[in-house]
């Protein structure tokens, strides 16, 4: 595999940008650079054309480029819709419109221009709703770049007091430097899957607010249990906080409702990105009227601001307006092309692994999947640190690079596989990863 113009890349970028990348996420070994995406394909700075189930940390439901969508924002450039910044505008209205068909329990939505500012809204809107201010995240959940939930993602065992907890709340672990005392002193990280932690919790502090992804995947694919959600909502309803689902990844691409829609448990508030709009930057807020309308209420001490220059900027506006138009097709059967590729993936993995003898569970919701190397799914951050063999997980996605197969370099990560995908996709990736384990394990 050569580097040669993508290390140039980064190195002429370190210069002038910290780190070489506007998104430190974006900060890989090996240190590929991009340069061009189509349909399921991406092509590096080398020259080199991959298969790629990254999709660019899941939003290209649709795969990149899609032509209807290129199409919808040329037509709004050629009819010179622009930032007009004062009044509505006819499209936004469109767009709330198509994407309240599809979320199940949401009476309004608002937009913003990412997932992480559509979680900080949510976040407002319990306190202000509440009059508290406690906050109560999940251990392995990540609900955004802002300081009210930046902690405890993928957080090593002795940060974590080296023990496992259970009934209660983790030591606090920002994962970034930066946040006031104060502010982390309002957070409380607790297990996944743990009812019991979250009454503790709400014995111990005013909770205005549990979020959570409705399933972790930050952390790969970790599944609510049964009877997990819906014993969040009782909880939520006899204690007065409020329930927001994080569904900034699972939303449209664990089904066009969400996974909220899948589980039929109705959060106060719901969180989306990435998915509606397939890969352009747009966010939304969505939920019931009570708390949504705080934003125009009369009562400036519960009154929520909203703003920003760039919601719904006219191009992601039209890019999401063309995505869920395709999403919503009956006769394109989106979702349910999309589960015939995932479970062709998952059949063929199941197999090689079983000729490999190597223990694994492939964790999936739709299309997003996941591959622990291990005997047992992990139902939370902590069983994935003890059960999951991270650096075989490491060698096995920088074998598939070399290969030309793209996941993101760092074990646990999500995969994805878009519309784009084809049978001969698959089944060409199979077959890479039938050579790949036979070196590993030679």
């Amino acid at each position: 595999m050569k580097l040669t113009k993508s290390k140039k890349i980064l190195k002429d970028n370190a210069k002038l940008i910290p780190g070489g990348v506007a998104s430190i996420n974006r900060l890989t070994d090996p240190p590929l650079c991009f340069v061009k995406a189509k349909g399921a394909n991406l092509w590096d700075a080398d020259g080199q054309k991959y298969i790629d189930y990254h999709a660019g940390f899941a939003p290209h439901l649709l795969g990149f480029c899609d032509k209807d969508q290129e199409k919808a924002v040329k037509q709004c450039m050629a009819n010179q819709q622009a930032l007009f910044g004062s009044g509505a505008t006819k499209d936004e209205g469109e767009l709330a419109k198509l994407f309240l068909k599809c979320i199940p329990y949401a009476d309004k939505v608002q937009f913003t221009n990412t997932g992480s500012e559509a979680t900080a809204q949510a976040i407002r809107v319990a306190r202000a709703a509440t009059g508290r201010e406690h906050l109560i995240v999940m251990q392995g959940g990540y609900n955004g770049q802002h300081n009210a939930v930046s902690a405890n993602l993928m957080t090593d065992q002795k940060s974590l007091g080296g023990k496992q907890v259970v009934g209660d709340e983790y030591p606090l672990v920002p994962i970034t430097a930066g946040i006031p005392k104060s502010e982390q002193a309002l957070m409380h990280a607790i297990p996944f899957n743990d009812l019991k932690a979250v009454e503790k919790m709400v014995k111990k502090y005013k909770i205005a607010a549990l979020i959570t992804e409705p399933v972790l995947q930050n952390i790969g694919i970790v599944k609510p249990q049964p009877g997990y959600l819906e014993g969040l909502r009782k909880l939520a309803d006899k204690h007065g906080f409020l329930l927001i689902f994080d569904e900034v990844k699972t939303g449209f691409r664990a089904s066009l409702g969400g996974y909220q829609k899948i589980a039929k448990v109705a959060p106060d508030l719901s969180t989306f990105g990435k998915a509606f709009a397939n890969g352009f930057p747009i966010g939304a807020m969505a939920g019931k009227k009570e708390y949504m309308d705080l934003a125009i209420s009369n009562d400036p001490k519960k009154r929520v601001l909203i703003a920003g220059t760039y919601n719904c900027h006219p191009i992601p506006v039209a890019a999401a307006i063309a995505c869920l138009k395709k999403l919503q097709s009956k006769k394109l059967g989106v979702f349910k092309r999309l589960e015939q590729l995932a479970k062709r993936l998952e059949k063929g993995q199941k197999a090689l692994f079983k000729k490999y003898k190597i223990d694994v569970c492939i964790e999936r919701v739709g299309s997003a999947h996941c591959v622990y190397f291990c005997k047992k799914a992990p139902c939370n951050w902590w069983e994935v640190l003890e059960r999951h063999d991270f650096a075989f997980d490491k060698a096995y996605r920088l074998a598939l690079i070399e290969e030309g197969i793209y996941n993101f370099p760092v074990p646990c990560k999500q995969g994805s596989i878009s519309f784009a995908h084809t049978e001969k996709d698959i089944d060409k990736t199979l077959k890479i990863m039938d050579k790949v384990l036979a070196k590993l394990t030679r």
